[in-house]
Parts: C-alpha cells; sequence; structure tokens
C-alpha cells in the first residue's frame, strides 16, 4: 500500500509544499512503524519551510503527531504492535500517513486522551512544561507576561501558570482571542496593545513593579518591550520567532534594566535524554486528564491542506491548536 507524505523541495511559502506518495522500508534497528491519527501543526514547521532553520533537501516536515504502532524493528523492547504512541521530536517527517520513528522518541498515550488531543498536545504541551516547570520554575504570587496567550501553547501555558497560583497578564491581538484568553487562564488580557505602550500597562498591573518573567514566542516585534516590562531580577524567556528574530543586544543592557536574566531556550535540549522526556509527558498527561488543562483543538485540516494550515498560521488566523487529519 503507497504511503504519502508532505514534502518540499526547495525552501519558501505554502506553496513549496507537496503531497507526495512515499516508499517506506520495514523499520531499521530501534524503529517502529507508526500509523498517524493526527498531526500537529507549530510554527517551527514554518520556520523549516521558509529556510529560518536550513535543513537538508529535499526534506519531510513535522515533529508532532499521534497514531499506532504497526510494526516493529530490531531491537525494539518496551513497546507493542496495536499500542497508541505520540511524539514530539525526532526526524522531521510527521505530516505522513506513517511513518518510521525511533522507539525511543515515543510516549504511550494514556487511555484517556485521544489522538486529536494529543497531536495538539505534544510539542505545545511540553513547551509550556520546560518553560513553566524548568526555564523558570513559575511560584505561587508571581506575576508572568505570555505573549500570543490565545495560540497553542499560549492557552496551556496560562492555563498551567494560573493553576500553579501566578498572576497570568496575556497579550493578543483581537477581542474573540482575548475572550478565549480570560476562559483559559489569563486574569488580565492586553488587546492589540502597541510595544511601546506594553511595558507601562505591565507596570499599571503590577503595581510599578512588572513581571517575573516573559514568554515571548514572537520575536523581533515584542522583545524590546517584553524586556522593559520585567521586573528587578526577572527573565526574559525568548522562544519563538513569529514575527521574525530578535534583535541583538549588548549584555549591558540587563544591567542597566534591573539585573535582568535572559535566555533562549529550545524544547529540544530539555527532552533530549529519554528520562526528561518521559518525565516531562507524564507531568503533562496528568495535568490533562486532571482538567487542569484543557486542549483547544480550534482549526482541522486534511493532511492535503497542510499549505492551508500554514497560511492561517503565519496570518495569525488560528486560536488554539491546529492539526491535520491523514486520510
Amino acid at each position: 500500500m503507497s504511503e504519502y507524505a508532505v514534502r518540499f523541495h526547495r525552501t519558501g511559502g505554502p506553496e513549496v509544499l507537496q503531497y507526495e506518495a512515499v516508499d517506506l522500508p520495514p523499520p531499521a534497528a530501534g524503529e517502529v512503524r507508526v500509523r498517524n491519527h493526527a498531526v500537529g501543526v507549530n510554527f517551527i514547521d514554518i520556520y523549516h519551510r521558509s529556510g529560518l532553520y536550513p535543513l537538508p533537501l529535499p526534506s519531510g516536515l513535522g515533529q508532532e503527531a499521534a497514531g499506532v504502532v504497526e510494526a516493529l524493528g530490531p531491537d525494539v523492547t518496551g513497546i507493542a504492535v496495536g499500542d497508541r504512541v505520540a511524539c514530539a521530536s525526532g526526524p522531521l517527517g510527521a505530516y505522513a500517513t506513517a511513518r518510521n520513528m525511533p522507539a525511543d522518541k515515543l510516549v504511550a498515550l494514556p487511555d484517556g486522551i485521544d489522538f486529536e488531543t494529543a497531536a495538539a498536545l505534544m510539542l505545545k504541551g511540553l513547551t509550556a512544561h520546560y518553560l513553566l516547570r524548568r526555564t523558570c520554575r513559575v511560584e505561587a504570587g508571581d506575576a508572568v507576561l505570555i505573549h500570543a496567550a490565545a495560540g497553542g501553547v499560549g492557552l496551556i501555558a496560562c492555563q498551567w501558570a494560573r493553576a500553579l497560583g501566578a498572576t497570568v497578564i496575556g497579550t493578543v491581538s483581537t477581542p474573540d482571542k482575548a475572550e478565549l484568553a480570560r476562559a483559559n487562564g489569563c486574569e488580565h488580557v492586553l488587546t492589540g496593545v502597541a510595544a511601546a505602550d506594553l511595558p507601562a500597562q505591565v507596570r499599571a498591573l503590577t503595581g510599578g513593579r512588572g513581571v517575573r518573567v516573559v514568554y515571548d514566542g514572537v520575536g523581533r516585534d515584542t522583545f524590546m518591550a517584553s524586556i522593559d516590562s520585567l521586573a528587578p531580577m526577572g527573565m526574559m524567556v525568548s522562544y519563538g520567532n513569529a514575527s521574525g528574530p530578535a534583535p541583538a543586544i549588548e549584555p549591558g543592557l540587563l544591567a542597566q534594566k534591573g539585573s535582568l536574566f535572559l535566555t533562549r531556550p529550545t524544547l529540544f535540549h530539555y527532552i533530549a535524554a529519554r528520562a526528561d522526556l518521559v518525565a516531562a509527558a507524564d507531568e503533562l498527561f496528568a495535568r490533562v486528564l486532571d482538567g487542569t488543562i484543557r486542549i483547544n483543538v480550534r482549526q482541522r485540516h486534511a493532511l492535503q491542506q497542510s499549505a492551508r494550515a500554514h497560511e492561517e498560521l503565519a496570518a495569525r488566523r488560528t486560536t488554539g491548536s491546529t492539526i491535520l487529519l491523514p486520510q
């Protein structure tokens, strides 16, 4: 039976994505074949497609998916045909009907989490986990600023930060997104605020002090405003480039603005070790199963419509999570 995958042979806009028949060999040693039931769409996919994060070409796309194990390669233990699994890293190529995956990059799905939820949850939820639980561990009483609060990562992070006892300030671009953010943990929502005005509004909400941490996945457009919204010894976490790469700054600026901390983390360092991946996924799944975090799958497209999904995400016409459904 032919399998299909979304691939690109040159970098560029969504039009470079092609839905192609592919030959899928038997899984090699340490690999399993997974039949995808749902695939997650993320901004990092746009970075790969556009060439912002260069790749050898031609290339597959996508890192987040959920499905069922169909075959095992040699030397695979601890996993069986028929197991429900999900992934958020490993070789690119999740935009596919089926693919071979390193077994150690997969986690078992609990019975209470369906495939669509898992595909919307893994990369974005594990990102929220490392941001809030490891990069800057949020504690009760903290004030935090979360940009793109109605996006896939934002909605999860806002719910989780609120459950941890933080005062959550979120930024969004439209009133509809503001309503969604409020329903998902944001105590204060700043709508359509110009970057120049953001620090003053944040300080007005925090008694003039600023926030302990900013989680900024927007990049260039918000970077300096985020820095200026921090309390002394606060942490700027720049984890994405939705508006373009953040500008370079002199380290001395961090001292001038309050002995600040600046970090540019990425999920894949936090889950490179198998034990860290499993521990993070277990904590994330527990928060979903106990109702702390609700996953918002707001856009669904057929796998063949991946270009349309990219167009909507890049234009910021989406809220919550976007998934692709293999046919």
